[in-house]
């Protein structure tokens, strides 16, 4: 029998919310909504889809590495191509500066209640990571944090906003924390949700436009520019820590669909500024229906809200109710919040049906 390692024999694998398909198989439903992965309702761009049938005649060639697309972000942001790395999503880049970054001995600061997907990769790491509790309304410590970091830490995780809490770090509170963080420190703040929070509030803070040569900023095509199935995000950084990352990345990601589409989305600046505006009506209607219902949620500036239902128990009994009433929303288990539940934003419509399920199935579980 092959021997595996203990840290991996011990590792829990990141599973995916359920698709439409497979609850239709499961229940026989055939009208499904489906608000767990915080995916864009709308779809991608015309724009993105047009670009990639133009490339689609060469797939018989290796991709750039995402040339095109570092050249073009380059030029929005300011910046050179040697502070952009494209990867197979933003996770990639992830995997990439843990690779780059950790040695044997090396250690890991980051919160509870965060991005599953780097809990994974920070387990399969054998690295030791020290994990800070949230505050009691699920936002970051930043004071824990900055204390935790030890002489061996060579790397702070922190996805700004969080998920899946939607709470975020402000302006104030990141300038801290990076006075904190010594330089040799690699800080990653992880902006999946960038578009989505610079358009909710005004202290929301570009981690990348300080230039700070530490700190890595994570970004993805896979929320609002809906191209999730892609797999296609980036990183930001000095040179010197982009460069390391290209020398421990997969060398031909992402693909060259990814990349074409990317490029499509990126000039589509009218739908951009459709779902950015659409997610801003729907975070205020679900605070207005859970207020009238009489719940309350973490202010998010994400695309979702999380919802703290006390016990694993209530979370089951809710997410079953409304799946069986035809949405499909997100227990947290997997993230260390067992006792909560997320819901992501869609369609007025959507969010309008989700809302009267969410009624209906709390109705259904009182006493």
């Amino acid at each position: 029998m092959i021997r595996l390692p203990e840290h991996i024999q011990s590792l829990k694998p990141y599973k995916p919310g359920k698709s439409i398909e497979s609850v239709q198989r499961e229940l026989g439903l055939t009208e499904l909504i489906k608000l767990a992965s915080n995916e864009n309702p709308f779809g991608p761009s015309p724009k993105a889809l047009a670009r990639m049938a133009e490339h689609a005649a060469n797939l018989h060639y290796y991709p750039n590495s995402g040339l095109d697309l570092r050249n073009a972000l380059a030029e929005r942001l300011k910046c050179t191509a040697e502070n952009v790395v494209c990867a197979a999503g933003s996770e990639s880049v992830l995997m990439a500066a843990l690779k780059a970054m950790l040695e044997p001995g090396a250690e890991m600061v980051s919160s509870r209640g965060t991005f599953v997907g780097f809990q994974v990769l920070a387990h399969a790491s054998a690295c030791r990571t020290h994990y800070c509790d949230l505050t009691p309304d699920f936002r970051f410590d930043v004071e824990a944090i900055a204390d935790a970091i030890t002489p061996a830490t060579r790397l702070v995780y922190v996805a700004n906003p969080n998920n899946p809490s939607g709470t975020y770090l402000t302006a104030a509170e990141f300038e801290y924390l990076h006075s904190r963080v010594p330089d040799d420190v690699l800080l990653i703040l992880d902006e999946a949700y960038f578009e989505y929070s610079c358009a909710v509030v005004d202290d929301y803070p570009d981690s990348f436009a300080y230039r700070h040569e530490n700190v890595l900023t994570l970004r993805t095509f896979s929320k609002v520019y809906g191209l999730a199935g892609l797999r296609i995000g980036y990183g930001l950084g000095s040179p010197r820590v982009i460069e390391a990352l290209h020398k421990v990345k997969l060398p031909f990601e992402p693909s060259t669909v990814a990349q074409s589409a990317a490029l499509g989305a990126m000039d589509d600046d009218e739908f951009l500024q459709q779902t950015v505006t659409v997610n801003r009506d729907a975070l205020q209607y679900f605070t207005r229906e859970l207020s009238a219902m009489g719940l309350e949620a973490p202010r998010s500036v994400a695309n979702f809200v999380l919802l703290d239902r006390g016990t694993p128990e209530n979370v089951s009994a809710l997410y079953h109710e409304m799946l069986i009433r035809g949405v499909i929303t997100r227990p947290l288990t997997g993230f260390g919040l067992p006792h909560c539940l997320r819901i992501s934003t869609g369609t007025a419509e959507e969010n309008a049906r989700c809302m009267q399920v969410l009624k209906e199935a709390i109705g259904a579980i009182a006493p």
